[in-house]
């Protein structure tokens, strides 16, 4: 079956303007361009919108997904896979904070006891399986399936006041960070007192501390985009900046 570019719209709830879009930017060709000068669209280019339609519903980014989808290797049949999986997770998130919303209504209503750590499952769980699927791989092929499964447990079964606490030295490595740059010297006082405290940090949730899994990490900073753009944000060159005070902290 064949679509003119308002039905496929109208279809697919989207709008004209965004298949427009799509085309320009070379993600979503139609079929062919009748006499009228009208774009029409055929069964491929509809399955296309729906596999580009799953990828915005997990948050990726269009000029990702053009990358992704223009890659001859791209196999549609493993990305429908790869998004069964994350929504399940996802509704797997959702469940849990349902139940525990319901729960907190039952405590509050007085029917139930609700200990301080149940009312926070639901939301260490979420961080828990964005982790994964941001980092999951990664870490495991890094670190081993059994340390991540590891760190995972130890991270649910935290205390209010640990998560607290680990939030709040997070916090504290982003105020000192630019502060040691300045100093332009990795073994400085200060910038060695910032590696310490990321120790500190990493030891809420790893079941033990090591030095060259910690140097590890500060490479993974470096190495790894989404890394990087996260303590680069800080300042330019702030993810080298904390893998070499890293490095020297833990020889």
């Amino acid at each position: 079956m064949e679509y003119t570019i308002s039905k496929l719209a109208k279809l697919a709830n989207v709008s004209a303007r965004t298949l427009r879009y799509y085309d320009e930017i070379n993600l979503l060709k139609p079929t062919r361009i009748n006499s009228s000068g009208y774009r029409i669209y055929g069964q491929n280019e509809v399955d296309r919108l729906q596999q580009i339609l799953f990828f915005r519903e997990l948050g990726v980014e269009l000029e990702t997904i053009t990358s992704i989808m223009n890659n001859p290797e791209f196999d549609k049949t493993k990305a429908l896979e790869s998004h069964l999986y994350q929504l399940e997770q996802k509704k797997s998130r959702l469940e849990k904070l349902i139940e525990t919303v319901e729960k907190t209504i039952a405590y509050e209503r007085g029917e139930i006891q609700m200990s301080d750590q149940q009312k926070f499952e639901a939301f260490k769980d979420k961080l828990i399986q964005e982790n994964e699927e941001k980092y999951g791989e990664e870490i495991r092929d890094k670190y081993g399936k059994k340390t991540v499964e590891e760190s995972n447990a130890k991270f649910k079964n935290m205390s209010q006041e640990q998560y607290d606490e680990m939030v709040k030295i997070g916090e504290e490595i982003f105020e000192l960070l630019p502060k040691a740059m300045e100093t332009g010297d990795p073994a400085s006082p200060l910038a060695q007192k910032l590696a310490a405290k990321h120790k500190q940090w990493l030891t809420f949730t790893w079941p033990s501390y090591s030095k060259e899994a910690h140097r590890g990490l500060g490479e993974m900073y470096v190495a790894d985009e989404r890394f990087k753009a996260y303590y680069d944000k800080v300042k330019d060159g702030a993810a080298e900046f904390l893998r070499d005070a890293i490095k020297i902290f833990a020889k």
